[in-house]
């Protein structure tokens, strides 16, 4: 099983955690983080979600974090899903799930891999409101999600 997928097809949280975890018995923490799509955004309605990424580039992103993870936390694995294509409110978007021996491991390299795919992640995404379509940088500006986790924090122009 490979540690990112990113896939435009909805994705079974049971069965990926299942296969995460398959015959390890060291596993005695399962921790994970599923995403949907909220209905509204910066206030607006949101009727559907388009989401973009550059092939190669998104996974290796990823999977570098994965790396950093694995190092900075006592964790056995870790799985992302992350969905591109079209979307709609209530879809699942993204999954993460990490395995250790013990659950504080694992909800902070959870909450890492989330802070990094919210903040760093290269997505993009349209937005289809009522007042018709608009492109959004899929990044939210997290500086202290990024400053906890010891990340750099980009500087602004000026």
């Amino acid at each position: 099983m490979s540690r990112v997928s990113i896939q435009t097809q909805d994705f079974d949280v049971s069965t990926e955690l299942a296969q995460l975890r398959a015959q390890d018995a060291r596993v005695g923490a399962v921790c994970c983080f599923v995403g949907t799509v909220r209905d509204r955004n910066e206030g607006d309605s949101v009727r559907t979600m388009e989401l973009e990424h550059y092939p190669g580039m998104t996974e290796k992103s990823i999977e570098a974090m994965i790396d950093a993870a694995l190092q900075r936390f006592d964790i056995y694995a870790a799985r992302v899903i992350h969905r591109v294509g079209l979307l709609a409110p209530l879809d699942q978007i993204v999954l993460v799930a990490v395995t250790s021996a013990h659950r504080g491991e694992s909800f902070q390299a959870c909450e890492f891999l989330m802070d990094y795919l919210k903040t760093q992640a290269p997505f993009w995404k349209k937005e289809q409101t009522p007042e018709g379509a608009r492109w959004v940088d899929a990044r939210v500006s997290d500086d202290a999600a990024m400053a906890r986790w010891g990340m750099d924090v980009p500087t602004q122009p000026g």
